[in-house]
């Protein structure tokens, strides 16, 4: 019988954060340059200031990252599987040097900590740098306050209640049916509690997905048992469903007092651990099972759940008696149901899930989406967008923003000429204006050439967390462009006065798979109209 919670990796759990010294530490910082932090990097910071990361105490420099690689250790030898740096494109970056120390903030400024570098190095273009941490204070969450627990208060928390062992469930994904009878199933044939851990580094601008999952989480925990379920929040920035990022959360685990974890159980496309049978397998000379061992952390492989109608519950398949009706959904199915707005089972989920998961992404036709348009002067694009704003407007019900190229410059970028890095700025503040106008459920028209596809991907990547994307290229060959040039852009361009004019002396990158391509050569507006509309249609955006 186990009768202590399992010690912290290493021993004893690492506090970077000395109250004492905040004072100072915060004057001295007044005197140092400072690198701004996004959130995954304040994530990982805070993973190490609280000890989650135990026994670390900073970020790691070059060799010891290249041991960690080769050799799965730390300088003392102890098991480590994932290297730990903090990786910069800021300008401040490339000038410090050993010895050097910086103040790393937030992006409102807000004092986090003092990085003593060890050592900087420029890698993937960014540049790395490792060395001891000094805490000041955590990162300022203002959501979901009390739920929030560092190692050392979870590990007070489980001592008052004495709880000895206990199972972690660490999840990125809503928990279903499935996975409330296996974790259910856990703790009783493990004689151990469950801390319920959804993983939730993100940013209440850049990255809210999370808010719907903690909402889901705080709806199904009150059909756990109270006296035997924890949830808590883990503060961990997103990783591939690898082997070493799965050993990186066995580590985790331990230092918030767990000495089980259930490994598997969400839907993940990619990475080679995906899967509870993943357990079983070497993943590049990695015996995942082993190592866990060697960490202290026994893995618990989530099977492939099935529910067994003459039963009424989920078993793992190869417990399913022979003969018996099953019933199975698969997660892309599922998504597909929700992005439709069709009926989910009750025996798949609880109807409070599936109503806290609606109010966070609601069916596509009544999400927020941006049609981004795209190609050269001349091309039409701005006659397409206003034409189709016309047309959503006329049928109602829903806001629709239209910033098209010049409504945007007289508006929004009156201050910026028409150089390469002047344009691209220029397309990445409509794609954030578009991020927000879509994701408060409006629809935003944008018509910018935005020649770059890197920028494009960018506007793209940004939009699509909050929201739907069509871009519709404008494929209008620029013969027909220049017929188009109503203010002799095209001319002055090939006589040399105007440089860095897209199409002729800058380049325009073709769009790789854009939603839609329209030719605007002899076909009328409203055809084209017609065509998005359509595609519209078939995505689901409008109904």
């Amino acid at each position: 019988m186990v009768d202590k919670l399992i010690a912290p990796y290493g021993g004893t759990l690492v506090n970077l954060i000395d109250p004492a010294k905040a004072a100072a530490l915060r004057q001295e910082a007044l005197s140092l340059p400072s690198l701004d932090l996004d959130w995954r990097q304040q994530c990982e910071l805070e993973m190490l200031m609280t000890g989650a990361y135990s026994p670390l105490a900073g970020f790691m420099t070059r060799a010891q990252c290249e041991r960690v690689e080769t050799a799965r250790q730390l300088d003392d030898g102890t098991f480590w599987p994932v290297p730990i740096t903090l990786g910069s494109r800021q300008q401040a970056a490339a000038g410090l040097k050993p010895g050097d120390r910086v103040a790393l903030r937030d992006g409102e400024g807000f004092m986090l900590a003092v990085l003593t570098v060890s050592d900087a190095w420029e890698a993937h273009d960014e540049w790395h740098l490792g060395g001891a941490i000094d805490g000041v204070a955590l990162p300022p969450h203002p959501d979901f306050v009390s739920l929030r627990a560092t190692p050392a208060e979870l590990r007070t928390l489980f001592a008052r209640r004495g709880w000895r062992r206990v199972v972690a469930w660490q999840a990125r994904q809503p928990m279903h049916r499935a996975q409330f009878e296996f974790c259910l199933k856990c703790g009783i044939e493990n004689e151990a509690n469950l801390l319920l851990h959804p993983q939730v580094g993100g940013d209440i601008t850049e990255a809210p997905a999370y808010f719907g999952l903690v909402r889901s989480f705080l709806a199904i925990r009150e059909r756990f048992p109270a006296a035997t379920t924890q949830l808590s929040l883990l503060p961990a920035a997103p990783r591939e469903g690898s082997a070493r990022a799965l050993l990186l959360r066995a580590i985790v685990a331990r230092n918030y007092g767990c000495s089980l974890l259930i490994a598997g159980g969400e839907h993940q496309i990619d990475g080679d651990c995906r899967r509870g049978e993943d357990l079983t397998r070497t993943h590049s000379d990695l015996p995942v099972a082993e190592l866990a061992e060697r960490v202290g952390v026994r893995l618990i492989a989530y099977p492939r759940m099935v529910y067994v109608e003459d039963r009424a519950e989920y078993l793992p398949e190869s417990e399913v008696p022979c003969g018996a009706r099953l019933l199975t959904l698969s997660g892309d199915e599922f998504r597909r149901r929700m992005r439709a707005g069709l009926k989910i089972p009750d025996w798949y989920s609880f109807p409070e899930v599936i109503a806290e998961l609606h109010r966070q992404s609601p069916p596509r036709e009544r999400q927020g989406f941006t049609v981004f348009f795209t190609g050269l002067s001349g091309a039409g694009k701005s006659t397409l967008a206003r034409a189709l704003a016309a047309r959503l407007m006329e049928m109602g019900g829903r806001c629709v923003t239209l910033l098209d190229g010049d409504i945007v410059r007289r508006h929004l970028s009156s201050e910026l000429g028409f150089s390469r890095a002047h344009r691209d700025i220029n397309v990445r503040r409509i794609g954030f204006v578009a991020s927000e106008i879509t994701k408060n459920r409006g629809i935003a028209i944008c018509a910018p050439i935005a020649p770059y596809r890197q920028t494009r991907r960018d506007v793209r990547h940004m939009i699509e967390a909050v929201g739907g994307f069509v871009e519709i290229h404008v494929s209008t060959p620029i013969e027909t462009c220049e017929t188009r040039d109503r203010k002799g852009l095209y001319a002055k361009a090939r006589a040399g006065l105007i440089p860095e004019f897209t199409g002729v002396s800058d380049p325009y990158e073709v769009p790789e798979q854009p939603e839609l391509a329209i030719d605007t050569t002899g076909l009328g507006i409203d055809e084209a109209v017609q065509q998005i509309l359509l595609k519209l249609e078939h995505e689901g955006y409008l109904r």
